[in-house]
């Protein structure tokens, strides 16, 4: 099944020493993800002036309660620095139609 979660950070002074303190562990996990197949896309969100406000990752998991565990080793959320998570029940119909090589997106 797959999810879209929107992970929004908080807006307090100390919303970016956070995410920074655990970005690492951040982008560690999701390249497990990436690895096991359960994460299919994922992007920093900005807002206007470029300052990064949240993250977006594209997932797929068994079910409900298989992203919920995840959720709970997820180092943003420990680490609380998405302070309003969405999650939206998502469909890809053919999710290999979207996906190009490298040098696609090198070219743009």
């Amino acid at each position: 099944m797959n999810f879209l979660i929107i992970g929004l950070d908080g807006t307090d002074e100390d919303a970016l020493d956070r995410r920074m303190a655990v970005r690492e562990k951040h982008v560690a996990r999701g390249a497990q993800l990436m690895a096991s197949g359960n994460l299919w896309y994922a992007s920093a969100l900005f807002h206007d002036d470029g300052t990064m406000k949240g993250s977006m990752y594209f997932v797929d998991f068994k079910d409900e309660d298989e992203l919920n565990e995840y959720l709970k080793t997820e180092p943003y959320v420990i680490g609380d620095v998405w302070r309003d998570i969405q999650i939206h029940k998502a469909g890809v119909r053919d999710p290999w139609l979207f996906n190009r090589d490298k040098e696609f997106f090198e070219s743009r």
